[in-house]
Order: structure tokens, then C-alpha cells, then sequence
């Protein structure tokens, strides 16, 4: 099967483009509830399965050992705006644990958030790693690595902390990685198959905190989320948007090249989605209609027009076109 057709943008009265992407809802036995595309297209879940490698991080014991507070965990789950709020903790994370920024092997990146960004511009400094927004996954990645006593670099496919996340992320999904492509934080990124994602996350969704360590951890991990939205993506974000208008019942996670995922304990179910041309934009209008389709969020909160049902305009305030979504999805 092939993408179908998910998101079209309108102006002037003519179809100007359309966003073709994969969409499977799974239940909590991990069964295929709805889907449009092929749930069996290989996709690479980018950053939005940080909460599947944050789970050795727990089940290790690690988390425990180093005392990690929710609000670390929901880091290590987040791809942040690089703002103080969140490379602040992650500087004190890792003098937590006898580390600092050059240990990390994610790469320096120019921060999203403004604030942080001109201060960088106007005191002539330079980025570091720290600012990378995959910094919370990388301490995490670090944190683990000290409690397996591992080697300096945790990022190479065959080291203990890598292997564990692969183990998990394969145990999860159900289905035997066919390989991984180099993240942009340049951790290896395992691929996997639409159902197999929305499957893990479905895993999430039907959790039992007081049932096995996996169970736990995922738990644990949701709540993490799903408490500290500010903290997963940043203010402006479509993850904290979304999370903080569903009133913490759902947790959101986007990932690089438009791929969503989304975890909903109270309705026992787990979803992810790509749009194939890798556009931002359509990946936040498709989550929003799924949830909304889904019965998890209100079509009529302001947050649906900001990321789906609102006006496009121009510069000067005029109406120039609107998104619609694709007849057969999500309708």
C-alpha cells in the first residue's frame, strides 16, 4: 500500500499542496484499530521514540541509583528549544553525576528559543552541546553509561548503552529492526514499521503502574511527559501545545522529517503517523486531526485552529488560503 493523502493546502479556490504520510492506531494488545497508508512502511522514528530509549535508563536501575527527578526524565524524552529552562538542568544533571558538557556526543546547535539564542549572538558565544536540543537524551544516554560502566563513547551501535536501547526498542515494537540510520545528535536511530511504532506506543498507553519494570518505567515516562510539557518540546511547540490543551491525559512527541506519536492511557491506545515529505507543518495538522478523531482532544480548543482549522494569512492580515484535511482521512 502507499501514503494516501492527508493534508491539503488551499488558496485562491485551488488545491496549491498536499501532504501525502502513514497513520496506524493501535489498541493495548498492539492490534491495528484504524489505519490510512501502509502500517507496514519503514519509517525511522527520529526523536519521536525518546521515551522507548529512555526505558533502560529506568529498568537498569540507573534512574534510581542517581536519584533522577521526573522532571530529568521528562528531559531525556525531549527535543527542547534550548531555552535556560531547559540547558540549565541539564548542566546541573551532569555535575550530578561527576560529568559536564564535553562528555556529551551530541554536537553543539544554535538553541530555537530567542532569548537564549541572542544572548549567545549579542555575547559573542558560541553554542555548545549543551544547547543541542537531544542534550536531555544525551545525559540520560550518560547516566546510563556510568551505571553500566561503559566506554566514553555511548553513541557507537555496538556499545552496552546503545545495545540495551535497541533490545528495548526491538522488545516493544515487536519487530526485529532492519537497521539504523546516524541521528542528528549522532546516536544511531533504529527504523521500524508504522504498526511496530504505533504498537510501542500503545505499550505506554496500557501500562500498569503497578505491574512489571517495563510497565513502570513506561509509566513513569508518560508522567514525566506529560508533567513537565515545557520541558519535552518548549513554549511555541506543538508537543507542549497539544499536551498542556489535553490536560496532561496524553503525551505527544514529535520527531525530525514529520513523524508524531501519541500516547492515550485513558482510551488504551497508541498512534503514530509520518508525513512522507518530511513537512512539519502537515505532521502537526494530521496528529491534531487524529486526536480529535480519537475523541482525546476538543475540536473546539484554540489549539485546533493554531495547528489545523485556522486561516492562513498574509503578512498584512488578509485571508490567503486554509489547510483541509484529504477526503478519506481522519473525517
Amino acid at each position: 500500500m502507499s501514503a494516501i493523502p492527508m493534508i491539503e493546502l488551499w488558496r485562491g479556490g485551488i488545491l496549491e499542496s498536499m501532504h501525502a504520510g502513514h497513520a496506524v492506531i493501535c489498541d493495548e494488545q498492539g492490534e491495528i484499530v484504524e489505519a490510512w497508508g501502509d502500517p507496514d512502511a519503514v519509517i525511522f522514528p527520529r526523536s519521536s521514540c525518546k521515551m522507548m530509549q529512555a526505558l533502560p535508563l529506568i529498568e537498569s536501575g540507573a534512574a534510581e541509583a542517581y536519584g533522577l527527578t521526573d522532571a530529568q526524565l521528562a528531559l531525556a524524552c525531549a527535543s527542547h528549544n534550548g531555552a535556560a529552562i531547559h540547558t540549565d538542568p541539564v548542566d546541573s544533571w551532569l555535575k550530578g553525576i561527576g560529568l559536564g558538557e564535553s562528555d556529551l556526543r551530541c554536537g553543539s546547535q544554535m538553541p530555537d528559543d530567542r532569548d537564549a539564542r541572542k544572548g549567545l549572538i549579542c555575547s559573542d558565544t558560541s553554542p555548545c552541546q549543551v544547547h543541542n536540543n537531544c542534550s536531555g537524551k544525551h545525559a540520560g544516554f550518560l547516566t546510563l553509561n556510568k551505571h553500566l560502566k561503559g566506554g566514553s563513547e555511548y553513541i557507537e551501535p555496538d556499545h552496552p548503552v546503545q545495545r540495551a536501547v535497541r533490545e528495548a526498542f526491538e522488545e516493544i515494537t515487536e519487530v526485529t529492526s532492519p537497521g539504523f540510520g546516524i541521528d542528528g545528535c549522532s546516536a544511531p536511530n533504529f527504523a521500524t514499521t508504522m504498526h511496530g511504532l504505533a504498537r510501542g506506543v500503545s505499550r505506554f498507553a496500557a501500562a500498569d503502574p503497578d505491574g512489571t519494570s517495563r510497565d513502570r518505567a513506561a509509566t513513569r515516562l508518560f508522567r514525566a511527559m506529560t508533567s513537565y510539557p515545557e520541558l519535552v518540546a518548549g513554549e511555541g511547540r506543538a508537543c507542549t501545545n497539544l499536551m498542556r490543551a489535553m490536560g496532561g491525559k496524553v503525551a505527544i512527541k514529535f520527531g525530525a522529517e514529520a513523524v508524531f506519536v501519541a500516547i492515550l492511557p485513558e482510551l488504551k491506545r497508541g498512534i503514530a503517523l509520518k508525513i512522507i515529505d518530511g513537512g512539519t507543518r502537515a505532521s502537526e495538522a494530521a496528529i491534531t486531526a487524529l486526536l480529535i478523531r480519537v475523541g482525546a482532544l476538543d475540536r473546539n480548543h484554540p489549539v485546533v485552529d493554531r495547528y489545523l482549522t485556522g486561516p492562513i494569512l498574509s503578512r498584512r492580515g488578509l485571508l490567503a488560503g486554509d489547510m483541509r484535511l484529504a477526503t478519506g482521512f481522519a473525517d
